[in-house]
């Protein structure tokens, strides 16, 4: 009990929080716990409260109701320049007329660190971001990725009791995003710190975290470790959310349970688009609607007898063509039974 309400050192604990704009909840009852250590990752559309739930944390929004601790202490009263929190913002916010060892050293400065500790934290921190010897250059020469990057390693300077990470890489494209979203998930790890991070896209979160909230409309509607998350999405749209390619009810339901589980008697199943896979061997049957080969395997739209139009994959080389009828299997380690359908 002593970890879940924030009394262990370095743990956050959010409990019934409540931060309200014109009267209208932007988080409502907000339960959130972030163990010592960890990157818990809070994820949700725009507009869900997320943002609204790292502001309150910082300091930046004063809640309505409900409470903010951090290893157990209660932070109501504690302006945000005392709380010890880092908090870094999608765009870096990097001062364009300073170099890059300025900008990493700014915080250390302004607490009056000796010229050479500055210097050696500097060199420490770029070396830990991938960034060894980019000390003299200006932020203006940087990629994005390696803006982001002196962003983080200012936000880790003085070695924050939290690190709160705001959309960190919204602002990069696709490509750039995913390599430096595997970069920051070892960079934060070698860190140790506490970190918490606010984002819309699953596959960033995945990719960073270990720990998983996930909020809908001002409220938490899911939350643990990240593969228990995975496994046992909390709904229909929870399931959507995070990246499952079709949800099953009703008869489409059944026509798969008939196949995969005829003894049990759930009702509502998502699919991740690898679940069915064309299979000389498989139960079902279907015909494919649409084709598309990419380097790993070919995706197929399909019509699937008694259950109706549900996306599957074939193997590399597969003949699989729009009109054929194909048989399929089913991956049942890529399946989710929803709960409250059994």
């Amino acid at each position: 009990m002593a970890e879940q309400d924030g009394a262990r050192d370095g743990a956050l604990a959010v409990r019934g929080l409540t931060v309200r704009y014109d009267g209208v909840p932007a988080t409502d009852d907000v339960d959130v716990d972030v163990p010592a250590g960890s990157v818990t990752a809070v994820l949700g559309p725009s507009g869900c409260g997320k943002s609204t739930l790292l502001r309150a944390i910082a300091g930046l929004e004063q809640p309505d109701a409900g409470s903010i601790s951090y290893a157990g202490a209660d932070l109501a009263r504690v302006p945000t320049h005392r709380r010890g929190f880092a908090l870094m913002f999608q765009d870096g916010q990097l001062f364009p007329h300073t170099d890059v060892a300025g900008n990493v050293g700014y915080a250390l400065r302004l607490r009056r660190w000796p010229k050479a500790q500055v210097r050696s934290r500097v060199e420490e921190l770029l070396e830990l971001v991938g960034l060894d010897g980019f000390g003299p250059r200006m932020p203006q020469t940087l990629s994005g990725g390696e803006r982001q990057r002196v962003a983080l390693a200012r936000s880790l300077a003085v070695e924050p009791r939290l690190l709160l990470l705001d959309e960190p890489l919204s602002a990069l494209d696709r490509g750039l995003r995913e390599r430096l979203a595997a970069d920051l998930h070892d960079i934060l790890r070698r860190a140790g710190t506490t970190t918490l991070l606010v984002t819309h896209d699953h596959d960033e979160a995945f990719a960073i975290a270990d720990r998983m909230v996930v909020m809908r409309a001002g409220r938490v509607v899911q939350a643990g470790e990240l593969a228990e998350v995975w496994r046992q999405p909390a709904d229909a749209w929870a399931a959507r959310f995070l990246g499952y390619a079709d949800v099953l009810d009703g008869d489409a339901a059944a026509a798969l349970r008939t196949v995969i589980a005829p003894e049990e008697q759930w009702t509502q199943i998502a699919l991740r688009r690898s679940a069915l896979v064309v299979d000389p061997a498989g139960a079902l049957l279907g015909t494919v609607l649409a084709a598309r080969a990419t380097p790993d395997q070919i995706r197929l739209e399909l019509e699937v007898d008694r259950v109706g139009r549900v996306g599957a994959v074939a193997e590399p080389g597969s003949r699989a063509q729009v009109g054929d009828r194909v048989r399929i299997g089913v991956r049942t380690d890529r399946v989710a039974v929803l709960p409250g359908t059994v």
